[in-house]
């Protein structure tokens, strides 16, 4: 479901506060879909549409952590990339 494209645009790196801004978009949506169904629960749809906001945090965290990582290591943060779903999701908390 997301894509590179959603953090990337244009497939084009991004950088850092670049990431930031994105992740405070989707906590802001991931906090407006809660707001809206405090009391009642989601819907299939709103579940489905939180578990993507998840996953996006979860790829944008990454891709920080990934360009902070080359950064400190004297490598190019742009030669990082958007890791898939299946990936991000399987890491240990």
């Amino acid at each position: 479901m997301p894509t590179a494209n959603r953090i990337e645009p244009k497939g084009e790196p991004v950088n850092d506060r670049e990431i930031t801004a994105k992740i405070s978009e989707l906590v802001d949506q991931e906090h407006q879909l809660e707001r809206a169904h405090v009391g009642r629960p989601l819907s299939e749809d709103e579940h489905a549409q939180m578990n993507a906001l998840n996953v996006q945090l979860d790829q944008c965290w990454d891709l920080l952590r990934q360009r902070r990582a080359r950064r400190e290591m004297g490598q190019n943060p742009d030669d990082t990339q958007v890791r898939p779903d299946r990936v991000v999701e399987g890491y240990q908390q």
